[in-house]
């Protein structure tokens, strides 16, 4: 009898270490249920960034397996690898918009790479921007727009191809708290109709106040937590 595979992400006994700096992550392993929202916290250099890379394999773990919707990614090919990321939206703290298009173009982007047709582009890159509040500034420059405005594009861009997973790194990392909140308070809106999250912070007072899982790093260990 089949049966539906629960966890959206696990990572069982898994190594990352680079030559330059030594062993990253060790022995890493924890599991995150489909429509779960957690938090991946730990001092500068515990390793958060680098545990993200592994998922949609910018970084390769060295040892160990992680398993996406039931299914190893740890040896998948280099030619899989873009099939695997339309799984995730990714989220960055700076931002990594294109300063010579415009917020529509920046947002319709993965859509026109993927092959999307004309029509479609603009009509999910519109309801993406309206999802974040900005659907009026469609043809501003990122430049022109304020520093929780970008996020909010980025975010966009993230969502557009309607991913069943985010990936957000530090993603409040250059808000004030009240710009921090409201980008939170976004992530929860996709929480609520399904999407799940991982998303990297040191922002512990934040983290506390939206009382979700946390994925404590310590030296690249993970410790117990709640």
């Amino acid at each position: 009898m089949w049966v539906e595979h629960n966890a959206m992400l696990e990572f069982n006994n898994v190594y990352k270490r680079y030559s330059e700096s030594g062993e990253v992550l060790s022995g890493i392993s924890f599991r995150l249920d489909k429509g779960e929202m957690a938090f991946v916290t730990g001092h500068s250099g515990a390793g958060k960034s680098t545990l993200l890379k592994l998922i949609p394999v910018i970084e390769r773990v060295n040892r160990g397996q992680i398993l996406i919707e039931g299914k190893p990614i740890t040896r998948i090919s280099q030619r899989q690898i873009p099939y695997l990321r339309r799984k995730f939206g990714l989220i960055f703290q700076d931002y990594r918009l294109l300063h010579d298009r415009t917020v529509f173009e920046n947002v319709a982007l993965p859509l026109v790479i993927a092959g999307y047709s004309h029509h479609d582009v603009g009509r999910r890159a519109r309801a993406a921007l309206d999802k974040v509040g900005l659907l009026r500034k469609e043809k501003r420059y990122p430049l022109s727009l304020s520093g929780g405005e970008q996020q909010r594009v980025g975010i966009a861009r993230a969502i557009v191809h309607k991913p069943p997973m985010i990936l957000a790194d530090e993603p409040t990392g250059n808000l004030d708290p009240e710009l921090s909140m409201e980008i939170m308070k976004l992530f929860k809106e996709f929480n609520h109709v399904g999407v799940t999250l991982l998303i990297a912070s040191h922002d512990l007072a934040l983290i506390d106040r939206l009382g979700h899982r946390r994925l404590i790093l310590r030296q690249g260990k993970l410790i117990p937590g709640d």
